[in-house]
């Protein structure tokens, strides 16, 4: 099937192929080599030796425009300008190279001009050929051009790359383009709405809003949840004297109550989420006082074995690591974050320890299966692995990758004992974790014997009541440990490791006597829905199949930075503006956040990379519906019945972007922006108040707040949805408001009044007067409450800055004051930082004086540390929590992290700072640039100076030299879109799937 012509170029990609590896012309040329990264091409460069050049590409080398001033000048008329994307002609993309990757790009062209042949060596994915497209298409080499792939950093499988070079695979760049092109329409097309109707620089993605919408379902089931009670009997039996039976086997054992009078005592799976019994006629439900007589009468009552039974069971491996499982065990064991455990993931890739991260196989190459297996057999003996190899089948939705299972790299394995020498820290650990799991996968099963004890007795209740009742005890024997012995796979509930552990039942055959020697009444409760963590999310997305599991990390990251969910501990928690961004998408948009249209356009990129599928006319229905361009509002085909609010595509709607019908993405919005009501999409209710009126959560402008009829208060930051019960908002309407006169000013007479502002409580004197003064106004310190603070606190407050006196020598002026940097002291242009803001109001001249007197600390740290938090585990550096611009931070002297929300200051770990600091270092170094002063244009100066040339090119569209105009100095050096805000936001992040 003929390919889409997205990515057509003029170049003879062929040229030169010869035999494998091509020819190496004289005259000191040497084959170039072209990587993504920096780190990469290091170690590459001294696997291949002097006879070749290495070099990075850091990156994608061009991209659509992220900004108005990127957008050449020849295409700033254009219509679709701000899209990047010529909708109408073809869906054919603008690419533009960025000014941080300019010097880049010309490095590699004078690189290029002492090549003899080009290999270009990006990642074995989608986005890899993409990059390697790119790449071609700006190069523009004369010489001949090798796809180069691998998938781990050896000098076998680099030296086998070099001669087994391929072809670039057109179709894996065409779904790659399609994909880019689609996260383009979808983000800057939707987020505009959500701008217009909820607030500023919120974004949209076609995976981070199902991904919000996840969490935020399971935070209206919390909210949903009600809880129900029931008690029960857990209780200590001994067999026979007590004594131990034969190889230590316990005489005494535990056991639960689970019937009485023959009839099941309810448990948790008895209610639904409303806390009402399922089956009530099939369950007995016991309170407190009827467990507590049932547990009188049967002191001292004699039991006996109703029944024992005996079941073997036999438990296999899990499969070697891929990049979602990885995530998740990395999360449980390790307590990465997702983002964390892949730069670490990286960084072990590209210094040759581990075979390619982002994958979606677990297959493992027989090189792979002869490593692991002979280091099971070394390591643990011949019984500990199977007579053949086992081989693991992918089973989860749109895999994609080709590659192998993430395993540790080479024809052998390094062990973590040799490993250890030269990795430390968290690249240790999940080099350790990736060995045990891939080893394990090619271990024996574990195999051993579970045991399930019943045991009867009736009771002999104070009020004369007498009841059988059943009590069930459980066991569990390891015969055969084997894979066991090199890993067991964690658990999101650290309870449900238990059940990895031995527990040992007594010899008992049934009708034996047993005594009862302790019986302990408890209360249970249903629990509602777990929160998700990121493993548990990663998890869930991609049994839907919702993105690729190579971009789980970066979507993660998305949504936190973003501030639509926020972490309490591990727990992702969504805010209310996420509430009412997904509120607002499943109404208006439902299938752009609905689990199975997303997932299903994961299968229509696949088919578009095998051939299946069309890029042009897929993009065409995705964008445009049914209909096609040009259509009339409302007269597309199938608008009537799958699309819109009430129309509602919903989980049944559209399967599939590929058969998407109705008005297509830019009719709705232009269709449904009007109808939208963003009070009502900003309301999400709580319930109905004592006094019979609804109380309502709102998104406003400055954050969330309460609505109850003209009452309106804040939402605290910290507090998570499902905690905003009726309760807790009445309370917090009832809280008395801080805003109160102090009294009067005895200079002046005016009121002296505390307010709660945005950026904190606040003193005031006298009130605002249209057409008169802005009256004078300090924020309260850090210390203060608006509860408490007198008058004459108030008072001190407002006359700061306070002068202190003068230098007796200079006779300049010393004042103190409190600037956004914190307390600090100023004579003439000198300054000196205080260390507390109480120092503002009690500072003398003679220590002032000594303040000056010594050398100026540099940095805000020349204050103390606001906690010690002892050794880092990781690194032996000592850390401490300072206070910085931005707030609190962590810092071991050499890397700095801030603490995150929901971190509270006095409950914070030494095990979370250190994560804290690991996941920043992890991260690399800033990329922002300093901002450097440019030089003062001369007077003399009349003209401008003439813009350099430079070639902007389109796919499939011929290269036409341009000049850009001067830009402007305007406010809309942002690509201009609907409703304002920065639609570089959300392409910032669109290199990976969103």
């Amino acid at each position: 099937m003929a390919t889409t012509d997205l990515t057509e170029t003029s170049l003879d990609t062929h040229a030169g192929n010869g035999a494998p590896g091509g020819s190496r012309s004289g005259g000191g040329l040497k084959p170039l080599v072209i990587v993504e990264s920096p780190a990469k091409a290091k170690t590459i460069a001294g696997l291949l030796g002097p006879g070749y050049v290495v070099e990075s590409s850091i990156g994608h080398i061009r991209d659509l425009p992220r900004r108005a001033d990127e957008v050449p000048a020849a295409f700033k008329s254009e219509p679709w300008s701000r899209l990047g994307v010529d909708v109408d002609n073809g869906f054919k993309p603008l690419y533009v190279v960025s000014s941080e990757k300019k010097a880049q790009v010309a490095k590699l062209k004078q690189l290029l001009k002492q090549a003899s042949e080009v290999y270009l060596a990006s990642d074995e994915d989608r986005e890899g050929e993409s990059i390697a497209w790119h790449l071609l298409e700006v190069l523009a080499p004369r010489v001949p051009v090798k796809r180069m792939v691998f998938h781990e950093i050896t000098r076998p499988a680099i030296e086998r790359a070099v001669l087994e070079w391929r072809d670039l695979d057109r179709r894996l760049v065409d779904a790659q383009e399609a994909r880019r092109i689609l996260d383009r329409l979808y983000g800057y097309e939707v987020s505009p709405v959500l701008w217009k109707k909820i607030m500023p620089r919120l974004s949209a993605g076609r995976v981070q809003s199902v991904a919000t919408r996840m969490v935020v379902e399971r935070e209206r089931a919390r909210m949903g949840f009600r809880s129900a009670g029931w008690w029960g009997i857990d209780a200590t039996f001994t067999v026979g004297a007590g004594a131990d039976g034969p190889a230590g086997t316990p005489g005494s054992f535990t056991a639960a109550l689970v019937a009485v009078a023959g009839k099941p005592l309810a448990s948790g799976r008895d209610f639904d989420d409303t806390g009402t019994l399922t089956s009530p006629e099939s369950v007995v439900v016991l309170g407190e006082a009827q467990t507590r007589s049932l547990a009188a009468g049967l002191a001292g009552v004699p039991f006996t074995v109703k029944s024992m039974t005996h079941k073997p069971f036999r438990r296999s491996p899990s499969a070697p690591f891929i990049t979602s499982t990885l995530q998740q065990e990395a999360g449980r064991k390790l307590r990465f974050s997702s983002k964390r455990a892949m730069q670490i993931a990286q960084r072990l890739y590209e210094d040759g320890w581990i075979t390619y991260m982002r994958t979606d196989s677990t297959t493992l190459s027989g090189q792979a299966l002869d490593a692991a297996r002979a280091q099971a057999r070394s390591l643990y003996g011949p019984e500990y692995v199977p007579a053949q190899p086992r081989r693991y089948e992918r089973k989860v939705k749109n895999a994609q990758e080709a590659h192998e299972a993430i395993r540790p790299a080479g024809e052998a394995f390094r062990t973590p004992d040799e490993a250890a020498r030269a990795l430390s820290g968290d690249e240790f650990r999940l080099y350790d974790l990736i060995w045990k799991r891939t080893v394990a996968s090619q271990m024996s099963d574990a195999t051993g014997t579970s045991a399930q004890a019943r045991l009867i007795g009736t009771s002999a209740e104070p009020d004369g009541l007498s009841r059988e009742v059943e009590f069930s005890a459980s066991g569990k024997v390891i015969q055969f440990p084997g894979f066991l012995r090199a890993y067991v796979e964690g658990e999101d509930d650290p309870e449900a490791e238990l059940a990895d552990r031995e527990v040992h039942l007594p010899p008992m055959a049934e009708g034996d006597p047993v005594s009862v020697d302790r019986l302990e009444p408890g209360s249970h409760a249903t629990q509602p829905p777990a929160r998700y963590t990121e493993a548990s999310l990663v998890k869930a997305m991609e049994e839907l199949g919702v993105g690729r599991p190579s971009t789980y990390a970066s979507v993660i990251a998305t949504i936190l930075d973003r501030g639509y969910v926020w972490k309490k501990g591990t727990a992702l928690v969504p805010s209310f503006t996420a509430f009412a961004v997904v509120g607002l998408l499943e109404r208006y948009f439902s299938d752009l956040v609905d689990y199975g249209f997303t997932a299903s356009m994961e299968d229509d990129l696949d088919a578009i990379a095998s051939g299946d599928e069309e890029t042009l006319p897929w993009l065409t229905r995705f964008y445009f519906g049914t209909a096609g361009p040009g259509a009339e509002s409302g007269l597309a085909a199938g608008n009537g019945s799958d699309s819109g609010p009430d129309g509602g595509s919903g989980s049944g709607g559209r399967a599939a972007a590929g058969q998407r019908t109705g008005l297509g993405l830019k009719r709705e919005v232009s269709t449904y922006l009007g109808e939208i009501d963003a009070r009502e999409i900003n309301s999400i209710p709580i319930g109905t108040g004592t006094d019979g009126h609804e109380i309502v959560a709102r998104v406003g402008r400055y954050g969330p707040y309460l609505q109850h009829g003209e009452d309106r208060v804040s939402i605290p930051e910290d507090l998570a949805p499902d905690e905003l019960t009726v309760e807790r908002a009445e309370a917090l309407l009832e809280a008395p408001s801080s805003d109160r006169v102090l009294g009067d000013d005895p200079d002046t007479g005016l009121p002296v009044q505390v307010r709660a502002g945005r950026f904190g409580p606040y003193v005031q004197l006298g009130e605002l007067v249209d057409g008169g003064p802005r009256p004078r106004t300090s924020s309260l310190f850090a210390s203060m409450s608006p509860a408490t603070i007198t008058l004459e606190q108030a008072l001190e407050l407002l006359r700061i800055p306070r002068v202190v006196g003068s230098d007796p020598e200079s006779n300049e002026e010393i004042v103190a004051h409190n600037g956004k940097f914190g307390p600090y002291l100023k004579k003439g242009t000198d300054t000196r930082s205080l260390v507390t803001e109480d120092q503002i109001l009690t500072v003398t001249v003679d220590e002032a004086l000594a303040l000056f007197a010594q050398p100026k600390a540099r940095g805000r740290n020349a204050k103390g540390p606001l906690r010690e938090m002892g050794v880092d585990p990781d690194t032996g550096l000592t850390m401490e929590v300072k206070d910085g611009r931005f707030g609190p931070y962590v810092t071991d002297g050499t890397t700095n992290a801030s603490l995150r929300r929901g971190d509270d200051l006095e409950e914070l770990t030494v095990e979370r700072a250190s994560e804290l600091l690991a996941e920043r270092r992890a991260a690399g170094p800033s990329t922002r640039k300093k901002a450097t002063k440019k030089p003062a244009a001369k007077k003399t100066a009349a003209k401008k100076t003439a813009a350099k040339k430079t070639v902007a090119k389109r796919a499939g569209a011929k290269k036409t030299a341009t000049k850009e105009a001067t830009a402007k100095k305007s406010a809309s050096s942002k690509l201009a879109a609907p409703g304002g805000g920065d639609p570089g936001a959300e392409a910032k992040s669109f290199s990976g799937e969103e």
